[in-house]
């Protein structure tokens, strides 16, 4: 965070503050992670791929929820229907069609049993307590922090671009129908990332408020880096695979 700590201490425009935010994303967004890059290039093995989405599954069960504590305090109406398409999204219409069911499909698609998907019991660790720190976040930081943290999603469609193309060429058991979940995400994360880059441009007016927002959107690429650490170092050349996590090798029939 340190390159970042004091960006804002003379305050900023709206557009220096946006200049700020896609730089962060430009330097810290995970798909500069050597595990993403392996992705990309066909190098994972198919138990490595279960073992990325058995654990990306607690990051994407746990979005409704902070979405859910972040509509909660909001006193302006407008901003809650705005921000409730986002659980919308992710739940669907009765809690099994939206994007996390979808998930859960591209999990068992690669061969995971789903109740071992949705228990969550077999992440690693550390999976569990950096989405655990998520929620808490943007539970208990300001509702500028907790909508800025949000602001990932202003790089998701490239991550999304470089990884579904080369997923679907680089692994001859991986379909499009297995990927379906990445179909919406991009449009849907553009309009959210949209909405909540002006409420951060608007509502931060202070160079104090400027850096909250720049330190909340460092916290959460931190957060998305080090769920790719935990993966890389469990399921990687290292092959430390902490007690109760998902072992690949036990799972294969």
């Amino acid at each position: 965070m340190t390159e970042f700590l004091d960006a804002a201490r003379n305050g900023l425009t709206p557009a220096e503050l946006e200049d700020v935010l896609r730089q962060i994303g430009a330097e810290r967004y995970h798909n500069r992670h050597p595990l993403h890059h392996k992705m990309t290039a066909g190098e994972l093995t198919r138990g490595q791929m279960q073992a990325w989405a058995l654990n990306r599954y607690c990051y994407q069960s746990v979005i409704p929820r902070k979405d859910a504590m972040i509509l909660a305090r909001a006193e302006d109406p407008a901003f809650r229907a705005e921000w409730r398409k986002r659980i919308e999204d992710h739940d669907g219409t009765d809690g099994w069609d939206g994007g996390i069911a979808r998930w859960v499909k591209l999990a068992t698609g690669l061969g995971l049993d789903r109740d071992l998907v949705i228990g969550e019991r077999a992440a690693l660790p550390a999976t569990r307590f950096a989405v655990g720190a998520y929620l808490a976040f943007c539970s208990n930081r300001s509702l500028l922090e907790a909508v800025a943290s949000s602001l990932t999603e202003l790089f998701s469609p490239m991550i999304i671009s470089e990884r579904v193309p080369a997923m679907l060429a680089k692994y001859d058991y991986i379909s499009a129908d297995i990927l379906s979940y990445f179909s919406a995400r991009p449009a849907q994360a553009s309009r959210d990332a949209d909405f909540a880059l002006a409420y951060v441009q608007t509502r931060a007016n202070t160079a104090e408020q400027q850096q909250a927002v720049i330190d909340a959107l460092v916290f959460k690429c931190d957060v998305l880096w080090s769920m790719l650490d935990a993966l890389e170092q469990a399921y990687g050349e290292h092959g430390h695979i902490p007690p109760g996590a998902f072992d690949p090798k036990r799972a294969a029939p």
